[in-house]
């Protein structure tokens, strides 16, 4: 019998792992933000996402808006107006919708 791997967080089998679900739920509050930066470029901020959640969720936004971006110091930067894009990508990733505040 071959052994099967266990999440060291929750201790379960990976394949009934509920970790990433639980953070996603457990998210507190999504800001959704825009900036201007040199040449007037313009950046959407995504603030309010911690730990491992945070670089999964830049890599996925970064896929579904077909932009650049990085995160970095808890946050997300992505190049150019992505607001109402971000919201529809968060909860297509499965958070909630009324802890996505866009400001």
């Amino acid at each position: 019998m071959a052994e099967q791997e266990i999440c060291p967080r929750c201790g379960l089998p990976k394949e009934l792992c509920v970790c990433d679900i639980l953070d996603k739920e457990g998210a507190k509050r999504i800001k959704v933000t825009t900036q201007k930066t040199k040449f007037n470029k313009v950046m959407t901020v995504v603030s309010g996402l911690v730990g491992d959640e945070l670089e999964k969720t830049a890599k996925d936004l970064k896929r579904i808006l077909s932009c650049g971006g990085t995160a970095k110091n808890g946050i997300i930067e992505l190049q150019g107006d992505h607001k109402e894009a971000v919201k529809k990508a968060l909860i297509q990733l499965g958070y909630p919708e009324d802890s996505i505040e866009i400001a």
